[in-house]
């Protein structure tokens, strides 16, 4: 059971729930707000991020691009906890769960719902499996942007208030920037792991330097566009630059760092992804 929890890797959920609590903020004040379809998003985002898990971790045990001992947290799959078999049979199960789920959000949005949730599915497959998984190719961060950002924070805001704005969609695109800093530290802390077996990403393709720098720029722009959206929400911005500055001057390496270093930066990881919660949070005040 412990492996499978790792799997699941806990500590990055709050990158699927903080945009489903930030639409549930800016949705707040409409003249309705239905409860069980908001319900219902957020069980399908955190189902949709951990199948993605999932198949990142079978995925990339499949094409050798995971070695045991790796600096990351344990992967079961690679280190044999956990059957390659079971680890795929679990993605799919889960992936029929949630869309399960996601189906029963046509009460609310109709029959063209089925086609975006087709899209967040096929997203969460694409990012590690199919002849050009995006996570080997540069494209993990937008994809993150894209799926745990714009589209949740939009359409979770719609289904639950009916309606679109600019508040919802520069929030969203805050909250993507926010969650492509999870993934900037863990490919940061990969970067020599990734470099070997030939996975390419940011911080393989522009170095380490260059990632630390990327990520104090998306907290900085994700705040300005947090006050761009409304004044009120000057607490959550102020909040987050604070924590993400904090954890920007504790993630910085030297220059071929050692193992205890790379091991270093894992909960800075989960501080990431939990300061993307913290902020959903204070946008209610």
């Amino acid at each position: 059971m412990k492996a499978w929890i790792e799997a699941m890797r806990l500590r990055t959920l709050p990158v699927s729930t903080a945009g489903v609590f930030a639409s549930w903020a800016i949705a707040a004040d409409s003249p309705v707000f239905r409860w069980i379809p908001a319900v219902i998003c957020l069980l399908f985002a955190v189902g949709a991020q951990i199948a993605s898990n999932f198949a990142n971790e079978y995925y990339d045990y499949r094409d050798g691009l995971d070695r045991p001992g790796r600096s990351g947290p344990r992967r079961g799959v690679t280190e044999g906890d956990i059957s390659p078999k079971a680890m795929k049979a679990a993605t799919y199960a889960l992936l029929a769960v949630t869309s399960a789920l996601g189906l029963l959000l046509i009460m609310w949005g109709g029959w063209w719902l089925i086609a975006v949730g087709a899209v967040i599915l096929l997203g969460a497959l694409a990012y590690s499996a199919g002849p050009w998984p995006l996570s080997r190719h540069c494209l993990g961060e937008v994809m993150v942007i894209i799926f745990f950002g714009i589209v949740p924070v939009n359409f979770t805001c719609w289904l639950v208030s009916g309606l679109w704005s600019v508040e919802s969609l520069l929030v969203s695109v805050a909250i993507g920037l926010m969650g492509a800093n999870v993934l900037i530290v863990n490919n940061y802390r990969d970067a020599d792991d990734d470099a070997a077996v030939g996975k390419h990403t940011l911080a393989t393709r522009f170095g380490r330097k260059a990632m630390h720098r990327l990520y104090l720029a998306n907290a900085v722009v994700a705040s300005s566009l947090t006050l761009l959206a409304s004044c009120q929400f000057i607490f959550a911005a102020a909040i987050y630059l604070t924590v993400a500055y904090f954890i920007w001057r504790r993630m910085k390496l030297p220059e071929n760092p050692e193992q205890a270093y790379l091991a270093a930066l894992n909960p800075l990881l989960g501080m990431t992804a939990c300061s993307m919660l913290i902020y959903a949070i204070t946008l209610f005040l």
